[in-house]
Parts: C-alpha cells; structure tokens; sequence
C-alpha cells in the first residue's frame, strides 16, 4: 500500500536512496520544460483505498508548479488515470504497486484539448498499460497542423473520444463529467473535462480551477534550489537555505506563474542585470549565470496575499482575461451544472490538492463573468496586477489573432 509522506524530511530522504535513473524522461525536447529530463515522482493517498494523486513539476526560468495525475479505484476493481503524468520507470513502478493490490488500469483519461503539458504524456503513458483504454476530450486538434490522433502518439485502436452524453461511457455508473467549451481562440480552441466521482464525491479537474498554498508543495521541496533562487533580492544576494526562504520563493513563484509580470515585480535594465552578474556570488549554468533582472517592492507579499486569499479557490488570471472571457454564458452555463453535483473536496491538476470545499465556492469562483456576482465581490484578484495580461489581450485583439471577449452576463 502507497501511504502519503509525513515530513518533507523523511521525503528528502527517501529520494536520496533512489537511482537517477529512476527519474530519467527522455522524451523531454517535445515539450521542453524544466526540469527537462529528470521528473521525480511523489505519491499521495487522498482517500484510503480509493484516490491516489501522483505529483511531478515542471516549469520556465525555475518557475515551477506541480503537475498532477490522479488514479481512482473502480468498483469492481481496476484503476481510472485522470491526465497522465510522465511514465518514468519510478512513476510506473508507484502505478504497478496498486494494480498489484487494486487490479489493472482499465481507463486512461485525457481530460483537455489545449493543455500540451498534458497531451504529451497520455500516448508513452498508454503503451506502458496495453490493456488501457485511452479516452480523450473531443475536438483534439494540433498547431500549426491539425494531424491524425494516431501521429499525435495515442494509440490506434484503442483510443476513444469521450462520448457528449457522460451517460454513454464505460464508467458512467460511477463518474459523471461535463465538458467545458470548445472555446474558440482563434489559432486553437480551450476545452477541459471535468470528472465527478460519485462515491468518494470527488471533481477532478485540470485548469479551470486552482488554489494555492502557504508554503511549497512537497515535490517542489525535494529540490529547493528553484525556490531559494526566487528568495533573492538580487543578483547578489546569499540566500540560506531556510523554512522561511523557501515559502518567500514559492510566494514569488506564484505570483510569477499567474500573472507573469505582477504590479510589484520591477525588471531592471540588461546593463545593470549584466554588471550584477560579474560580481554576483554563483555564475554558474545553474545560476543562469548569475543574471538576476528581478526587484521586488517591499509590499510583494500583500500580493500574494490577496491572491491566495486564505486558499479559497480562483479561476487562474489567465483564464480569465484571455480564455474564459470569450465565453462567458457557456462558462456559466457550465459551472451551474457541475455546482449540483455534490462534491466536498476538488483535485486540480497544479497546485494545491486536495481542496476540501463545496459547490457553492466552485460557482462563487466563477463571478468574474457576471455583472451581478454570484457570492461577494471580495473574491475578485486585484486589478492592477492584470496590467501585463491586459496589454497581452489588447495586442492579440488588434492583430486579430483572437476574437475579442465578450460582455459579462
């Protein structure tokens, strides 16, 4: 049985006495995200006997978020994999451990159609379980040519659209799930399914909702170097590596992540971050040569603060100015229908997870589209950080790469 860690110690020191090969990904270069070949893989009982999630990273300049893949025990035994995460050997071996107590994995699921980060991974994922039966979201297509599913990696015979009607699949006695979209983007189109396990009253979902943590998660933990890299104030700085740097790195990481350049992040010119760089105390590769083009405001942690607004859970600021903004009735629409069913505790793909909460707090996150709210309007992010996404936005509407968004209902 695969019982969750205790202490990010007993973690530290599990993975120490595990061979790097354990963690090799060779695949990599299709989607080239940090940390590249090496993704170590921690394992998570979520509901005794029932859930199980399975954390990886990834990320860009050591921002890095957790990547999630949940596994689910059927009724009459066998297993159903929610967004496939990298088949390395030691992610495998974590999978074969609980068919050997819960029987085969019976269903694969690829609950996106935009999200390469998870599309990547379901074809390996796949051939490492024949018996599978591979089910994806509708309407897959790939930029800049939209190609057979079979040249996209998954496997011909045994890959299967997921039907419109969640009563027609295989596991519809136990999940139901409803489809977000296809929302027209332009080049591409958004889409996300939703997956709403009955008996444990468990929502899976992959983007459409987030909430963030205190403190790192534990897999970024195996690896502090990321977050001590964020705890600096400059280039200079010797950061220790310390409980409190590492929450001050994750905290930057996320503001980073959702809002890509925030109101209280300065970049300082090339010149400045290049002559830093001569004196900065590590200059290596891993140090990205000592370049630090990053000055945080004294006041950077009330925006995270708000934010992270006491772990409630947010619709990601992305989503929300430059996806869901396109669609806002049929977003409602479909938000209405997920918050009746009856659910206590939702697992996002990234993140936090689990998140014990209730159908009103999912709805209530999706007010953003709403003239009238639903819930109080102290959910909504603060505005200021929204001005780089914002300017994004405004230049992909002027060179009509993207329809425009629509009114709020």
């Amino acid at each position: 049985m695969i019982k969750p860690q205790k202490t990010y110690q007993s973690q530290l020191k599990q993975y120490s006495s595990i061979h790097p090969g354990e963690f090799s990904w060779p695949f990599w270069p299709a989607v080239p995200l940090y940390p590249y070949g090496k993704r170590q893989t921690l394992c998570k009982e979520v509901v005794k006997d029932t859930i199980w999630t399975f954390d990886q990273l990834q990320g860009i300049l050591y921002v890095i978020v957790p990547i999630r893949m949940t596994v689910v025990k059927l009724e009459a035994g066998g297993l159903l994999v929610y967004a496939p995460v990298a088949p390395t050997s030691e992610c495998i071996k974590l999978v074969r451990e609980l068919e050997a107590e819960h029987g085969d994995v019976k269903y694969i699921i690829l609950p996106t159609i935009s999200g390469i980060e998870h599309k990547v991974f379901v074809g390996p994922f796949a051939r490492r379980f024949p018996q599978a039966q591979v089910f994806i979201a509708p309407n897959q297509w790939s930029f800049p040519l939209n190609l057979p599913l079979s040249w996209l990696g998954f496997p011909p015979g045994r890959t299967k659209v997921l039907p419109e009607d969640s009563t027609k699949a295989p596991f519809a006695d136990e999940f139901d799930y409803s489809i977000l979209g296809p929302i027209d983007l332009g080049p591409g189109q958004f889409e996300e399914v939703v997956f709403f396990h009955k008996r444990s009253r468990t929502l899976l979902v992959t983007d459409s909702v987030v909430s963030v943590p205190d403190k790192p998660p534990a897999i970024i933990q195996l690896d502090p170097y990321p977050l001590l890299f964020h705890a600096k104030e400059n280039g200079l700085d010797v950061v220790e590596d310390s409980e409190a740097n590492r929450r001050k790195g994750w905290q930057r990481i996320c503001l980073f992540a959702f809002y890509f350049r925030p109101k209280v992040l300065e970049t300082i010119g090339w010149g400045q971050a290049i002559r830093d760089a001569f004196k900065a105390p590590d200059s290596s590769r891993k140090a990205y040569f000592g370049l630090f083009p990053f000055k945080w405001q004294k006041n950077w942690k009330q925006s995270f603060d708000a934010l992270r607004g006491d772990g409630r859970l947010f619709v990601a600021p992305i989503l929300q100015t430059l996806i869901l903004n396109r669609a806002p009735k049929e977003t409602l629409d479909w938000a209405d229908k997920v918050a009746n069913w009856d659910f206590q505790r939702i697992i996002p793909c990234h993140f936090d997870s689990p998140i014990n909460t209730n159908p009103h707090q999912f709805r209530q996150a999706f007010n953003f589209l709403e003239k009238q709210p639903f819930g109080e309007r102290s959910q909504a992010l603060p505005e200021d950080d929204f001005e780089l996404l914002k300017k994004i936005d405004e230049s992909l509407n002027k060179s009509r790469i993207v329809p425009p968004a629509k009114e709020k209902v």
